[in-house]
């Protein structure tokens, strides 16, 4: 018998590796401003809380910076740790950059209550004004990020000010520090500050600029738009002038449809399609918004395209005789893409499938489902919140009972899969704890990536 990893191990193990280099580069790049003021020559005999004040706002504007860096959409930095998981820091970090910021100027007056007078307009001169307009920036961009639904602020509009908001509050955080000098007299310090901000700001125009020029040379079109259940749909894509996209089973993209390649306009979908079949893609939909209740009204020839594949929600970069996969509502689509995947590549596995919803009129897709249990070896546990006339499956949500039958006496053998509305997924992720899956068995994918 011959030894060696499995594709599957030897994924896993690359994707690892690229987790540790990504965290390294991501502190690296964080502390770039820091070491650069504490590089000689610097200044002495300041107190303790003036070169805290100091050291904060310069990690503060080392976080501003790399936040850049974790919305680009690099694969490299998104797929070891999952694109949900990877924005859900960088909603965390940036709001930690803005209390670091936001520190730094209140120690300062603190040790030094004279600068407070400093604030009338004009008084402080460009330096003073440049950090307090670049403080400003960032907390307008966290409390519209934060508050975008109850303000009413569009999708797009948010993305468009988030982008401009975060843009400018890094460059008016360099311009103060360039001006107010203390740390970056010497010429190099200078240089290698705008450097390493010219840099992180390529990325954003790589993302906006120049990566679309990529995307209009590979452009898709729709084939076929297929209602499913009420509200639901299916969205088929073929490419146009190339071979097609070749993706892992149950990552997403970002779609671009009926609009230029340098459109704002553009919504991050699940594929639900097999990977076997990188010339034919399928979305499961569900409106649920101001885009996706537009998805019945696109016809067959309609240009698109796409932005991927993205993510780490896949059977492909785990290695175990089995899959469990959990899924509540829409939740449903990459779990079709992992099964439909599993099934074109006559998988001999055995796998089982907890399907969520409020209603059996409600499960999308369950034609689909029922084929793919023709195909695999694939135990099937509906599960429905209000118990229907002829329905013997569990009623309510997904309990302890139902993921422990399916996971059997080894809960740690199988990996299992869990996408559906955050509330199911955290119940869920508690339930198969408390089952005994460690978590490094435990793959989840949340659809809120705003």
């Amino acid at each position: 018998m011959t030894g060696g990893a499995s594709p599957a191990t030897r994924a896993e193990t690359r994707r690892r590796w690229a987790g540790a280099a990504g965290i390294l580069a991501y502190l690296l790049l964080v502390l770039v401003p820091l070491l650069v003021a504490l590089a000689p020559p610097r200044p002495g005999g300041r107190s303790f809380w003036l070169e805290l004040s100091l050291a904060l706002g310069f990690v503060g504007l080392g976080q501003m910076g790399v936040q850049l860096a974790l919305i680009a959409r690099f694969r490299s930095i998104s797929q070891p740790f999952g694109i949900d998981l990877v924005m859900r820091y960088h909603r965390q970090l940036g709001t930690l950059a803005a209390l670091l910021v936001l520190v730094h100027p209140l120690l300062l007056w603190w040790e030094r209550p004279a600068l407070w007078r400093q604030l009338v307009p004009g008084g402080g001169g460009a330096a003073l004004g440049t950090g307090v307009w670049s403080i400003g920036a960032l907390l307008l961009l966290i409390v519209l990020s934060y508050w975008r639904r109850p303000l009413g602020l569009g999708y797009e509009a948010w993305r468009l000010s988030h982008a401009l908001l975060g843009v400018a509050a890094l460059v008016l955080a360099q311009v103060h520090v360039s001006l107010a000098g203390v740390y970056v007299t010497a010429p190099w310090k200078q240089l290698a500050l705008w450097l390493w901000c010219a840099a992180l700001l390529g990325l954003i125009a790589f993302l906006r600029l120049i990566k679309p020029i990529a995307l209009g040379r590979r452009p898709w079109r729709v084939v076929e738009v297929r209602p499913d259940i009420r509200g639901c749909w299916a969205l088929v894509l073929a490419p146009v002038g190339h071979r097609g996209l070749t993706f892992a089973p149950g990552q997403f993209a970002w779609l671009k449809i009926a609009v230029s390649p340098w459109s704002l306009r553009e919504h991050p979908l699940s594929f639900s399609s097999s990977a076997e079949h990188p010339e034919r893609l399928e979305f499961g939909i569900k409106e649920a918004g101001d885009f996706t209740s537009t998805i019945g009204s696109f016809r067959p020839g309609t240009r698109a395209f796409l932005d991927g594949p993205h993510g780490s929600f896949s059977c492909d970069f785990h290695h175990t005789p089995g899959y469990l996969f959990v899924a509540g509502g829409i939740g449903i689509s990459p779990m079709l893409s992992m099964l439909r995947t599993l099934a074109d590549r006559e998988d001999r596995g055995r796998h089982g499938l907890v399907y969520a919803c409020s209603g059996w009129d409600r499960l999308a897709f369950r034609q689909e489902i029922e084929a793919l249990r023709e195909r695999l070896d694939l135990e099937v546990t509906y599960v429905l919140e209000h118990g229907e006339e002829g329905f013997t499956g569990p009623v309510g949500y997904i309990g302890e009972e139902t993921l422990a039958s399916h996971l059997g006496a080894d809960p740690g053998a199988r990996q299992v899969f869990v996408c559906g509305p955050d509330r199911m997924m955290d119940a869920v992720e508690d339930l198969l704890r408390r089952c005994g899956v460690p978590a490094r068995r435990i793959s989840m994918e949340r659809f809120n990536l705003v």
